[in-house]
C-alpha cells in the first residue's frame, strides 16, 4: 500500500536535483533506505508519520528523500504539520515539496521552506497516491519537518505533538496516525490513574493499549482533575516517567475488555497451568525447590516459572477452558532479590484446540511481533494486542531473557459475546496470521496434551453487561418498593384507627388538652366564661344514645344560667361540675348531647355534686366582692347596690341580663324568684340566690 522511496547523497546545487530525479526515475517499487536524508518513518496503510533525518535536532547538508504514500483507491491524503523549520529564504536548495501522484506524471500541490512556520491548515491531495519531498542544501539551522497523514475520512486529524493541554473540552474525540512512536515527546502516567495534561495524546495512546503505533486510530480522551503523583510505568514500548501534582490530567474511554482473566486471582486453578519444563534444584542447604508453572501468577509471593535450561524452545501455557477475547498481557521476573531473573522479549502463540498454533502478528504485518519484556527482575511490563486475541490456549515463547528465564503473568481480557463468538471472524478482530499458518521455517513449541478440565472461569473485572432487561429492572424495582410502602402505611394506619376507635368507647370525649396539668393551671387565669364554655361536659356517641332514647327530641331553647358564676381574683372558677342547681323545667330530658345545665334522668349517672342537706342552706353562697371597694348598702336583695368599675372600665358599667331573649345586655345571668320572674338588679355587680323561707347567711 504505502512505500517510501529515500535516495542518497550528492552533490550541491543542480546536481542534487539531476540526481534526486535520475534516481526516482529508476527506484520506481524500491522499499530500501537509501541516503541520510530520511528520517523515522511509519507508512501505515491509511495514516503514517514523515520527519527529516535528525529531528527534533539540526538536518544533514546535502540531502535528499522523497516518501511515496499510497492509499486505497476512492480514497484522498491529507496532512497535518507538527513542525516546519528549514532554512532557507527562496526555497531554491532547502525545502519540502508536496506532489499528486507518482513518478514523472505528479504535479506539485505546495512548496515551503523557512523557519518556524506555522501551517494549521490541512494540505490534501486530488488522489490516493502523494509525493512527499525534501531537499537539503548547505545551511546553519533549522531542525527540518515533522507531519502526519491519513485519509480524508479522517477530518479530526491531530500529530504526534498535539498535548492534552492543547485541547480545552471536557471530553473530545480525534486521529491519531501510525508511528508515533516516532516522537521524542515524553509521557507522564498510566492507566487507569490517567496521564499528565502535559503529555502528548497520540503516545499516551499507544502506552495505554488503545491504538497500535503501526496502525493508529481513533481515541476517545475524557480530561478531570489532576492527582499529586503519575506513576512511571513501561508499557507497549513507551516509558512513561514519574510526574508531580497537576491542575489536570486525561484519560481515554475503551470497551472495558481490560479485566484480568483469572491468573492473579486463582480463578485459573494450577491443572491449566503448563510448561515445556520445570527447574528443579537443591538449594544450599539441602532442600528441594520447584519452580513450577503454578508459581507463574502475577504478584504471587515465591518463586516463579522457570524451565530446566534456558532456550528459545521453551514455553509457558495457559488454558482458559472456552475461547476468550485477549486484550494484553503484564509480566515480571522472578520478584526474588537472590534471583534477578527476567525475560526482556518474547512471543506469543495462540490456538484454539491446543494443537494448531499461531504466532501473534499486528495487522497488515508479515512479521511476527515480539513484545518487549521486562528490564528488570521487580516491575511489572504490559504489552497489548491490537487487535486482539480470541483463542483458548495462550503460550508465551522467551526469545531474550537476563541471565535466565523466569517468569510471573496475567492475561488480561473479557468473555466473547456468545451470539458474536463464531461470526466476528474480520481482520479488525484477529491477526491475519489467525487465519493463515505460520511461515515456512517458524519453529512452532511442542504440542501440549490434553489437560484437565475445570470449573468455567467468570472474570469479575468486566463492567457490567447492560440492556434492555437491566433498564427495565431499574424502573421497576423502584416503583414495586414504593407500592409495598404505600400499603404497609395503609395499613398500619388503619390498625391504629380502629384500635383508638375501641379505645374511645364509652368515655368522655374530653379535648386532649383538658385532662393535663398545664391546661388545669391555665385555666385559673381565664375569664369564668371561657372556662365554662371550654369545660362543659361532652359525651360521647354511646352516652348520648342512652340519655336521648325516647324517640324524637324537642329542640331546647338555650336559658341563662339560674345562678351565676362568681368571678373573683385567684380564686378558682366553678365550671360545669360545682355545686349550682341546674335549672329545673317541665321535661327534665336532653334534646341535644352538647347543651350545659340540663338535667338527666335519675338512673343516670352523672358529674353534678349530690344537694346540700336540709340543715344547712340549700344552695352554696356566691362569694361577693365589691370591685369598687364600696360597700354593698341595703338590707335586702332588691336593694341596689353602687355600681363599681371593673378592672379599670371606665364609665362603662356591667350590663345586667334578664331571663327575656334580650341577649347581649348583660354580663351576667339574674336570679329568679320562685316563680320565676326576674328581679330587677341593675346595680349589682353579682347576684344572689333568692328563696321563700329565709336569707342566705352573711347579708342583712
Amino acid at each position: 500500500m504505502g512505500r517510501a522511496v529515500m535516495v542518497g547523497r550528492g552533490p550541491t546545487g543542480a546536481g542534487v536535483l539531476v540526481l534526486s530525479i535520475l534516481i526516482i526515475l529508476t527506484a520506481e517499487g524500491c522499499r530500501a533506505q537509501k541516503g541520510d536524508g530520511c528520517g523515522p518513518s511509519v507508512l501505515g496503510p491509511s495514516s503514517g508519520t514523515l520527519s527529516s533525518l535528525g529531528y527534533p535536532g539540526t538536518y544533514p547538508n546535502n540531502t535528499v528523500c522523497e516518501w511515496e504514500i499510497s492509499v486505497p483507491r476512492g480514497n484522498r491524503i491529507h496532512f497535518r504539520f507538527a513542525e516546519l523549520d528549514i532554512q532557507d529564504s527562496d526555497c531554491q536548495v532547502n525545502y519540502l515539496r508536496l506532489y499528486n501522484g507518482i513518478g514523472p506524471e505528479r504535479s506539485e500541490i505546495v512548496k515551503y521552506c523557512g523557519l518556524g512556520l506555522k501551517v494549521k491548515q490541512l494540505i490534501e491531495s486530488t488522489g490516493n497516491q502523494v509525493t512527499v519531498q525534501f531537499m537539503s542544501g548547505t545551511h546553519h539551522s533549522g531542525r527540518g519537518f515533522y507531519l502526519s497523514y491519513s485519509t480524508t475520512e479522517h477530518t479530526d486529524l491531530i500529530t504526534c505533538l498535539d498535548k492534552g493541554t492543547d485541547f480545552p473540552e471536557a471530553e473530545f474525540s480525534k486521529y491519531c496516525p501510525a508511528g508515533c512512536l516516532t516522537s521524542t515527546e515524553e509521557i507522564s502516567g498510566t492507566i487507569p490513574n490517567g496521564y499528565r495534561e502535559s503529555s502528548p495524546l497520540c503516545v499516551a495512546a499507544v502506552h495505554a493499549g488503545v491504538v497500535s503505533n503501526a496502525v493508529g486510530g481513533r481515541i476517545s480522551v475524557v480530561s478531570s482533575k489532576g492527582i499529586p503523583h503519575y506513576e512511571a510505568t513501561l508499557a507497549n514500548n513507551v516509558t512513561s516517567t514519574g510526574g508531580t501534582l497537576s491542575n489536570s490530567l486525561f484519560t481515554f474511554r475503551t470497551n472495558g475488555c481490560y479485566g484480568t482473566l483469572g491468573l492473579e486471582s486463582g480463578g485459573v486453578a494450577d491443572t491449566q497451568l503448563s510448561a515445556s519444563s520445570v527447574w528443579e534444584w537443591n538449594n544450599i542447604i539441602g532442600q528441594q525447590s520447584v519452580w513450577a508453572p503454578s508459581g507463574a501468577r502475577l504478584k504471587k509471593a515465591g518463586p516463579p516459572w522457570s524451565p530446566s535450561q534456558s532456550d528459545q524452545q521453551q514455553w509457558l501455557q495457559v488454558d482458559l477452558k472456552r475461547e476468550k477475547r485477549i486484550t494484553g498481557i503484564a509480566t515480571t521476573g522472578s520478584t526474588l532479590r537472590e534471583y534477578q531473573y527476567y525475560v526482556s522479549a518474547y512471543r506469543v502463540l495462540y490456538s484454539n484446540d491446543g494443537q494448531q498454533w499461531y504466532i501473534y502478528r499486528e495487522a497488515n504485518s508479515t512479521q511476527d511481533k515480539v513484545f518487549q519484556g521486562n528490564i528488570n527482575y521487580l516491575h511489572e511490563v504490559r504489552n497489548n494486542f491490537i487487535p486482539p486475541i480470541e483463542a483458548r490456549f495462550v503460550r508465551i515463547n522467551p526469545t531474550l531473557w537476563h541471565q535466565r528465564i523466569a517468569l510471573k503473568l496475567e492475561l488480561l481480557g473479557c468473555q466473547i459475546p456468545a451470539a458474536r463468538r463464531r461470526t466476528e471472524l474480520s481482520t479488525e478482530l484477529r491477526p491475519r496470521s489467525r487465519l493463515t499458518p505460520p511461515p515456512a521455517g517458524t519453529k512452532r513449541p511442542p504440542h501440549l496434551g490434553q489437560t484437565t478440565h475445570t470449573p468455567d472461569i467468570r472474570n469479575t473485572t468486566m463492567p457490567p453487561h447492560t440492556g434492555k432487561d437491566v433498564a427495565l429492572a431499574a424502573v421497576l424495582v423502584p416503583v414495586l418498593v414504593m407500592v409495598l410502602t404505600a400499603l404497609i402505611v395503609i395499613v398500619v394506619c388503619a390498625l391504629h384507627w380502629r384500635n383508638k376507635k375501641k379505645n374511645s368507647e364509652g368515655t368522655y370525649d374530653l379535648p386532649h388538652w383538658d385532662r393535663t396539668d398545664w391546661w388545669k393551671s391555665m385555666k385559673q387565669l381565664l375569664p369564668s366564661k371561657m372556662v365554662e364554655t371550654e369545660d362543659s361536659v361532652r359525651y360521647s356517641s354511646s352516652e348520648v344514645g342512652r340519655l336521648t332514647g325516647r324517640g324524637a327530641v324537642p329542640r331546647l331553647h338555650a336559658e341563662p344560667a339560674e345562678y351565676a358564676q362568681p368571678l373573683v381574683s385567684g380564686v378558682t372558677t366553678l365550671g360545669a361540675r360545682s355545686t349550682f342547681k341546674p335549672d329545673e323545667g317541665p321535661d327534665p330530658g336532653y334534646s341535644d348531647p352538647d347543651l350545659y345545665d340540663a338535667p338527666i334522668s335519675p338512673d343516670v349517672y352523672h358529674a353534678y355534686a349530690e344537694p346540700l342537706p336540709a340543715s344547712g342552706s340549700e344552695y352554696a353562697t356566691p362569694i361577693v366582692v365589691d370591685m369598687g371597694c364600696h360597700p354593698s348598702g341595703g338590707s335586702s336583695l332588691n336593694q341596689a347596690s353602687t355600681v363599681c368599675s371593673f378592672m379599670g372600665a371606665g364609665p362603662t358599667s356591667l350590663l345586667t341580663r334578664t331571663d327575656s331573649s334580650h341577649s347581649g345586655r348583660s354580663a351576667y345571668d339574674t336570679p329568679k324568684n320562685a316563680t320565676g320572674q326576674v328581679t330587677p338588679t341593675e346595680d349589682l355587680t353579682y347576684q344572689v340566690p333568692q328563696s321563700n323561707t329565709q336569707k342566705p347567711a352573711g347579708l342583712s
